[in-house]
């Protein structure tokens, strides 16, 4: 121990006055510390190295050892005038003082020490506690928490979090670190120690596990270990493990430390098992609503969930291009965004009637045979052939498109009256005429108009629903589905710069699932001719170029993607590499 680093003249020298002032004249005192004088009131080197001097001295000690000794002695040769009287007293009174300065001072120096312990653990665990409440994905905390474990605070090597398996008592290994995998650091979990852990709820120190009772061997080649139980809301949901197989001295600081780590994470892991149960109460409530909506055409049936996931799909795929959308990322909660936009574009079609929905020609069955019925009547009363233009008629009724042709028969029979008995009947009425004459598809402008009121149900229906705050821009991009970048779509006309980029690619997916699948009124279009009218729809300046281009050129991945999805209910939208 050097003195002079804890004994400082400011503190030394006012002692050292008092002390002189107690004794006679021609006393000096001095504070030395082997052979060396640290500190003086009239002695030097020379009066404590006169020999036959007369000297006083007593010694003083630090945590129990001796460090140094009190002189006092005469500053002109000893002669018969030196009262020594209470010399001694002067100088055991030093040394004590001087004594008790060093306890203050090394109560200071543990106090300030155990002060910066306690700012570097609080600085420790706020970056944990920000670190472990970043995300609510149970994959986040554990990841931030096997971070902290590597941040070289703590002398192990690795690690592994165990987590129970849905409530049981059966654990299962979720996340580890460093040589965790190569030395099975995992087999932990099958022995006596990890359960007795577990049951006990506290964390533990093994230096040495060889001579633990409870250790035998479930892990070849690691020396020691410290392992805490994570609970979250006073209940054990797993454990995190810290080992090593170097010969390394485990703290008591570093389960503290290990522990309340442990603790926050499990805070941390509850509210993300608890955000995660209701995100998949939520994705089930709404797959189960998309699957309602489309259950009410067999020829829709899957649509919603088809359009969510080839969604999905493209948009990873902008979120990984470099050409076309350098500056565009979809992170994981934009991609889960952009599904569940999928999931409800046609929510809207619950307001719209069933009989409009499932049309699947201009006119219905029944009406037909009635039409077929009058014209049989006028082939009686005038000798003319019928059949023939029937059949062309239910051509006509069923058809996509309507050629000129087929107009000029529609008109034909239109002008065309059935006369008996004084009345006149026409062959077709005049809201038959215009079903027929329908230039695409079957339905009548009003029904064509209540078709398109969806997307602005959608919107109306899904807005009472409190949506997460990453989920901000679903309802625009579900009300915005079916507009054209040409002003051209509905329900409000916009334009380009008006229609989001999620919106953008819905459209896309949607019109491209919707002619790949047989309807009431068409076939079902090869992917090959599909990807055409993509092109050609690009080609007219209604739909995104860009994104068509990457979705005919990814399309296989697309579908790949799309399909992986659909296999795996537990899967994870991510904007890197999927995972299943």
């Amino acid at each position: 121990m050097v003195l002079r680093r804890f004994l400082r003249n400011h503190d030394l020298i006012p002692l050292l006055e008092k002390a002189k002032a107690l004794l006679e004249p021609g006393w000096g005192l001095g504070v030395v510390q082997g052979r060396a004088l640290l500190a003086s009131l009239g002695l030097t080197e020379d009066h404590l190295d006169r020999p036959g001097a007369v000297r006083f001295s007593s010694s003083f000690s630090s945590n129990g050892s001796p460090v140094g000794h009190v002189v006092v002695a005469p500053l002109e040769p000893s002669g018969s005038h030196f009262q020594t009287g209470n010399v001694q007293q002067v100088a055991d009174f030093l040394a004590q003082s001087l004594e008790l300065l060093l306890r203050q001072d090394e109560a200071r120096r543990a106090l300030a020490c155990d002060t910066l312990q306690k700012y570097r653990e609080l600085s420790l665990l706020h970056r944990a506690t920000v670190g472990l409440n970043t995300s609510l994905r149970l994959r986040d905390v554990g990841r931030a928490l096997l971070a902290e474990c590597q941040s070289g605070t703590l002398p192990t090597e690795m690690g592994v979090i165990f987590l129970r398996e849905n409530g049981s008592e059966y654990t299962m290994p979720f996340a580890s670190f460093g040589p965790a995998k190569e030395h099975h650091l995992e087999r932990i979990a099958s022995g006596t120690l990890f359960a007795d852990i577990m049951r006990g709820g506290k964390g533990e120190i093994i230096s040495d596990l060889d001579a633990d009772a409870r250790w035998h061997g479930e892990v070849p080649g690691i020396k020691a270990l410290l392992a805490a139980p994570i609970v979250a809301a006073e209940s054990r949901v797993g454990a995190l493990v810290l080992a090593t197989a170097r010969d390394v001295h485990i703290e008591a600081k570093h389960l503290q430390y290990v522990t309340t780590l442990a603790s926050v994470a499990g805070t941390a892991m509850g509210n993300a098992v608890h955000f995660e149960d209701i995100q998949k109460l939520l994705q089930a409530l709404l797959q189960a609503l998309a699957t309602a909506i489309d259950a009410r055409d067999p020829f829709t049936a899957g649509h919603s969930h088809r359009v969510a996931r080839l969604a999905a799909a493209l948009a990873q795929v902008v979120h990984r291009d470099e050409e076309f959308f350098p500056d565009v990322t979809f992170d994981d909660a934009n991609l889960t965004e952009i599904y569940y936009a999928g999931l409800l574009h046609d929510v809207g079609k619950i307001g719209v009637r069933e009989e409009v929905l499932t049309k699947g020609s201009r006119l219905p069955d029944s009406h037909m045979t009635i039409i077929g019925m009058r014209m049989a009547l006028l082939s009686e009363l005038s000798g003319s052939q019928w059949q023939e233009d029937f059949e062309q008629l239910r051509r006509i009724n069923r058809s996509d498109t309507i050629s000129r042709d087929d107009a000029s028969l529609v008109v034909e029979l239109s002008g065309q009256e059935i006369t008996a008995y004084g009345k006149s009947v026409p062959v077709l009425s005049e809201e038959e005429s215009l079903a027929l004459l329908v230039p695409r598809g079957n339905l009548l402008p009003a029904e064509r108009r209540e078709i398109e009121r969806h997307p602005t149900e959608s919107y109306r229906i899904l807005q009472h629903i409190p949506f997460p705050k990453h989920m901000r821009n679903l309802l625009c991009a579900i009300s915005q589905h079916h507009e054209r970048l040409d002003g051209s779509g509905y329900p409000s006309g916009l334009k380009s710069g008006e229609i989001s980029l999620i919106a953008r690619v819905l459209m896309i997916v949607d019109i491209y699932d919707a002619i790949t699948m047989e309807r009431h009124y068409k076939p079902a279009l090869p992917k090959e001719k599909a990807l055409l009218v993509l092109e050609d729809e690009a080609g007219q300046g209604k739909l995104d170029d860009r994104l068509v281009r990457l979705m005919v050129r990814h399309i296989d991945d697309i579908e790949a993607q799309s399909l992986r999805m659909a296999m795996h209910e537990d899967f994870v939208l991510s904007s890197g590499n999927p995972q299943t």
